[in-house]
């Protein structure tokens, strides 16, 4: 029988998320149409469309979009206002371009940027707060931090801005966080460079001729760049069709990555997606690191669509490389469907779901075509040819500026899609969208819930350390088939179909056992030996059984 203590833990969790799992279970009526996943309408109009979003480890996640194309759906908060010379529209703005969303209450609360975050980039710091850099016009050299609420019943948070915290305009960049905790900010609109925040070394820029090399002239091709942490603390560089990985510490590239067949653009504005396949066997001498390219356009559709009005069929093929390869190669996959600005979010059970985006153009205004409603589950480890599973369909077109990260749930929140210079609702093909939705993938499906984990120990917020054993105690009704397996993910700063620092471990097990003749059980996995692995941070911890993953544990690894 279960220990009184274990008892009095699991009534803690019970309360400590019955807040947060009481939407879940309102919502659980969703609408399926004979495929995989449903889906679910969460709120029709946040007052923003999100182009930017990142989950917080309080839970709450926080959009925005840009703050220079007139008034947006939600007024700023006690009737603020500010002046924005730079706005098209309205020289005093006095609405927020800014959200805070409540995961738990399903609710939205508007925050105050003060400068133009459009088609900006960022992450999270390993005390847990946004930091997010650049942007256009005043906001292109700007550092803002947003801190999660400690009060969570007078929420009064919200972004500080850093005026000249960058060396250079950043706009259309991307952001990785690094071992030691800084971040690192790679290229842009017109900027073959890379720097760091906070600043701690001379000189503060760093050339980069590789994104210089990748620019397709007027359609570049080359923006927001593909970056992923190697475990030997190199960067993996992806730009338009090829890679480099390159020591930031010393600016040397230290390997080439071979051309992806074919030779098309897979970066911004031929918008493809990447991810970080999920990183296992972390205790091998060799530890294997793929990366996983997805859609994206053929060379000269951006051209096309913007000066001909000519709308090309998106890429349908994916592109897999073993980034530790002596002799690393592309793999090429076909997808069920073409896609361009599609975005891959990893999901806790290590498969990865690709949604989002249409068939035909490319990212830019008013450029693409041809929705993509079925989102498609990738399956990592199934044989070449079997990889791929369609979802149900959407019935909300989701395009350009549209975005999708994962909840500790388990469910992907979907939101965004404004292909238009202004909100505009009427009289186009793609309304500005303001609207949010979850997508729930089979795996929350009730028949599975006797199979469905719940994590009792370590308690929500607990700090764990490298290179140690971590004990997870857990309920199942059901069956459990030993070993279960534990998976830790770093929440990310998704934008533009690119989810920055975004990165799934599977830890390695050491031992599992049920405890007496009870329902809990007991695991034991090793953490990442080396910030190379996983960067220091908050993370969601899962424990997955059958392909089940339990409602993640936020902890803080340092």
């Amino acid at each position: 029988m279960a220990t009184q203590a274990t008892t009095q833990i699991l009534s803690d969790v019970v309360n400590h998320h019955l807040r947060y799992c009481a939407l879940f279970l309102l919502l659980s009526c969703h609408v399926a149409s004979g495929g995989g996943g449903t889906w679910q309408f969460l709120l029709g109009n946040v007052g923003i469309s999100a182009m930017h979003s990142q989950l917080l480890h309080n839970d709450r996640v926080i959009m925005f979009d840009r703050s220079n194309f007139g008034p947006s759906n939600v007024s700023l908060p006690n009737r603020k206002c500010r002046d924005s010379p730079n706005d098209i529209v309205s020289k005093r703005d006095c609405t927020a371009h800014s959200i805070e969303y409540d995961v738990a209450l399903n609710r939205i609360r508007p925050l105050t940027i003060q400068s133009n975050t459009w088609c900006s980039s960022g992450g999270v710091t390993p005390d847990g707060t946004l930091l997010q850099t650049g942007g256009d016009k005043e906001g292109e050299r700007k550092v803002r931090l947003f801190s999660p609420c400690v009060n969570t019943i007078f929420d009064s948070c919200d972004w500080t801005e850093v005026d000249n915290g960058l060396n250079a305009r950043r706009w259309y960049a991307s952001n990785h966080v690094l071992p030691d905790g800084r971040q690192i900010i790679v290229g842009g609109r017109a900027q073959f460079n890379f720097e760091f925040f906070p600043k701690t070394n001379a000189p503060n820029l760093y050339t980069l001729p590789f994104l210089l090399e990748t620019s397709d002239g007027e359609d570049e091709n080359n923006l927001y760049p593909y970056v992923f942490l190697n475990n030997d603390g190199n960067l993996f560089i992806f730009a338009n069709n090829r890679a480099i990985l390159l020591d930031y510490s010393k600016n040397t590239v230290v390997k080439r990555y071979p051309e992806i067949p074919g030779g098309d653009p897979r970066s911004y504005p031929s918008t493809g997606s990447a991810v970080l396949l999920p990183i296992k066997n972390l205790e091998a001498a060799i530890v294997e690191l793929e990366v996983l390219v997805c859609g994206g356009a053929p060379k000269g559709s951006y051209s096309l669509a913007f000066r001909n009005n000519t709308f090309v069929k998106a890429l349908d093929t994916c592109a897999r490389i073993n980034i530790n390869d002596p002799n690393p190669q592309w793999v090429i996959e076909k997808m069920p469907r073409a896609r361009v600005m599609g975005d891959m979010t990893l999901l806790p059970d290590g498969h990865v779901l690709l949604i989002n985006g249409g068939s035909s153009g490319t990212a830019g205004w008013e450029l693409g075509r041809e929705p993509v409603l079925n989102p498609v589950l990738y399956h990592p480890d199934k044989p070449v040819g079997s990889r791929f599973e369609v979802q149900n369909a959407n019935a909300i077109p989701r395009m350009y500026h549209s975005t999708a990260i994962l909840l500790r749930d388990g469910r992907v929140l979907v939101g965004g899609s404004n292909p238009h210079e202004f909100y505009n609702f009427t009289g186009v093909l793609f309304p500005t969208e303001l609207s949010l939705e979850e997508f729930s993938p089979s795996y929350l499906e009730p028949q599975y819930s006797s199979l469905r984990p719940m994590i009792v120990d370590p308690r929500p917020q607990s700090t764990i350390n490298y290179g140690r054993v971590l004990r997870l105690r857990f309920l199942v009704t059901g069956r459990v088939k030993s070993p279960v397996k534990v998976t830790m993910m770093y929440p990310s700063f998704n934008t533009h179909s690119f989810s920055m620092n975004q990165r799934l471990l599977v830890l390695d097990h050491i031992f599992s056992s049920r405890l007496g003749f009870s329902s809990f059980y007991e695991v034991r996995v090793r953490t990442p030996n080396s910030p190379n692995l996983a960067p220091p941070g908050y993370y969601m911890v899962f424990v997955v059984n059958q392909d089940i993953p339990s409602v993640g544990v936020w902890v803080r690894l340092q």
